[in-house]
């Protein structure tokens, strides 16, 4: 079971992606099934979302990528070092990592959504 959830961590970027994937591409069916009413309006505007979600964890594993492969010696630290650093900070600069990182993601979210709609 431990070997599972390490190799859980290790491509949860990548499962995601996949899920949302698999998401946009079953999604139209999955709806008319539900609703057999529903319009192709409902679906356009719902893989927005999708493809949003989509475009921006494609940056993200596109960006994991290049980092590896260009400065491995950051990859090294993000692996090895970055948690135990982590859990030394205090609390507020613990908050204020969190808050920053989940702005950071949700502008880039929008702007995803924005460049498609």
């Amino acid at each position: 079971m431990e070997n599972f959830i390490i190799i859980y961590r290790k491509y949860l970027l990548t499962t995601l992606l996949l899920a949302s994937i698999l998401a946009y591409l079953c999604y139209q069916p999955l709806i008319r099934l539900v609703d057999v009413t529903a319009a192709p309006i409902d679906y356009g505007i719902l893989s927005a979302v999708l493809i949003a979600a989509i475009a921006v964890l494609s940056f993200v594993q596109l960006c994991l990528w290049v980092l590896h492969q260009n400065w491995p010696f950051l990859g090294e630290y993000a692996a090895e070092h970055f948690e135990r650093n982590f859990k030394s900070l205090l609390s507020w600069q613990k908050i204020s990592f969190y808050l920053g990182f989940f702005l950071a993601l949700l502008y880039a979210f929008i702007s995803a959504l924005a460049a498609i709609v």
